[in-house]
């Protein structure tokens, strides 16, 4: 199943794990690592306003259709070259961006360790916790190769399910977008929640040390109305914390209704939510993927009551 932007979980962990080796800082501007980042007000955008969704980027997101289309060299340049946000001071402003931010820190990670991004994650995600046929790109020969292993999307928002085309073809996930191409099977998606749970930790495998994990689950962005969502939502470094005591109702993509505060994960565009729950009573990693798409609002009718099903059906609530 694609993840679309669970993804981006996978991308903070890799930034993660070059925080923790020493590689970066959180704090760094963007142009220390990307110097073409400079002018009309880039050099004030740090890696940590890219993780919490307050630079003024979202111009840079494109179409979705460049999804399919774009090389990883062409992405760049167009981002780096993209006016910025008018009227936006990185930091006191947040909106949640779909892809380009996280091209950006993709792009720094494949220039601090060398290998491309899609190889890098491979290589010390994946691999490392057992996730065989989980990828941030998918050549023509492996989508063909999965044949009907690959889930269909439907577009839904009509009376009749409708197969999305552009997901069934044996390109449709061919170009590695750190925001959202990650495609495999859902009980390894689970996974990254998993380890976010035990410390970073999956058995033996030691993705990411307990400090930087938990930097990453905690508030770095509180109390702020995202300007694309248009609702209350608390964020860590690439992760959506649980801001459900905003509007007291899940936000978007939220958790469900009896998630504790510390909650944590992400949401993939009208299909999917990896989360979970470190509260000790709950101790909860929950992975969830539809293949209808029905529109924003038809999802959260969707997923809230099932994910607030799991917490009843385990008797995990307050």
């Amino acid at each position: 199943m694609p993840w679309f932007s669970c993804t981006k979980l996978v991308t903070a962990i890799a930034v993660a794990q070059q925080w923790e080796r020493g590689e970066l800082d959180v704090d760094d501007p963007v142009k220390a690592h990307i110097p073409a980042f400079t002018g009309d007000g880039r050099d004030a955008v740090t890696v940590r306003h890219l993780l919490t969704h307050t630079s003024p980027l979202r111009p840079a997101d494109g179409p979705p259709t460049l999804m399919r289309t774009e090389l990883w060299n062409d992405a760049i340049a167009r981002i780096v070259a993209t006016p910025l946000e008018r009227d936006w001071r990185p930091g006191r402003r947040a909106g949640y961006h779909l892809r380009g931010s996280f091209f950006l820190l993709g792009e720094i990670v494949r220039l601090l360790d060398g290998r491309p991004f899609d190889a890098y994650v491979r290589q010390e995600i994946f691999e490392p916790l057992g996730m065989v046929d989980s990828w941030l790109a998918l050549t023509t020969e492996q989508f063909r190769r999965y044949g009907p292993r690959v889930g269909v999307m439907h577009d839904t928002t009509g009376p009749v399910a409708e197969p999305i085309e552009a997901f069934q073809r044996d390109d449709a996930f061919q170009r590695c977008v750190p925001a959202a191409s990650g495609v495999g099977p859902v009980t390894e998606l689970v996974r990254i929640a998993e380890v976010l749970l035990g410390k970073a930790r999956r058995g033996d495998a030691v993705v990411l040390g307990p400090q930087a994990a938990e930097a990453m689950v905690a508030r770095h962005r509180v109390d702020m109305v995202d300007e694309t969502f248009g609702a209350k939502i608390d964020w860590g470094l690439g992760v959506m914390v649980n801001s459900w005591h905003y509007a007291r109702r899940p936000a978007p993509y939220g958790y469900g209704d009896h998630a504790s505060a510390r909650a944590f994960g992400h949401g993939g565009v009208q299909s999917s939510l990896c989360f979970a729950d470190p509260d000790p009573e709950r101790g909860l990693a929950v992975a969830l993927v539809c293949n209808g798409m029905p529109g924003e609002a038809a999802n959260q009718r969707r997923t809230q009551p099932v994910i607030s099903a799991v917490y009843e059906d385990l008797g995990i609530i307050d």
